[in-house]
């Protein structure tokens, strides 16, 4: 049986907003939060919690896409990936600084299209632009 979870893009203006709309959709009937991080979104969509069970199929229908993919854009990744340059021993510099090389230049992903590739490499969601 195929499940139907929304997105509600308008709700995203930023990275705590974009996981807060991660948390209503997919962590309503848990005792907890995922966490503002990507790795723990990719976990999420594994479904060994939260609103996806294993590997079912899911129809991720996504509202207002633009409206996020314009919140999680350049100057939202350009911000996030500057303060993790705030703690360098904590991340890779040299690859943070090569990750805004990239982005300056045009070639680098947003936050919102990594997004987007961490999703498509769950081949049981199909996601739906609305």
């Amino acid at each position: 049986m195929l499940k139907k979870l929304q997105i509600v893009g308008s709700n995203i203006v930023d990275i705590p907003t974009f996981y807060a709309e991660i948390n209503r959709v997919f962590m309503a009937d848990e005792g907890w939060a995922l966490a503002e991080s990507l790795d723990a979104l990719n976990d999420l969509l594994y479904g060994s919690y939260g609103s996806i069970t294993g590997s079912e199929p899911v129809e991720l229908v996504w509202h207002d896409m633009e409206t996020s993919r314009s919140a999680l854009g350049i100057e939202t990744t350009r911000s996030f990936l500057m303060e993790k340059l705030q703690g360098p021993t904590l991340f890779n510099a040299q690859l943070i600084g090569g990750q805004l090389n990239a982005l300056d230049r045009g070639t680098g992903n947003t936050y919102f299209e990594t997004i987007l590739e961490i999703i498509g490499d769950h081949h049981n969601i199909t996601l739906v632009a609305a």
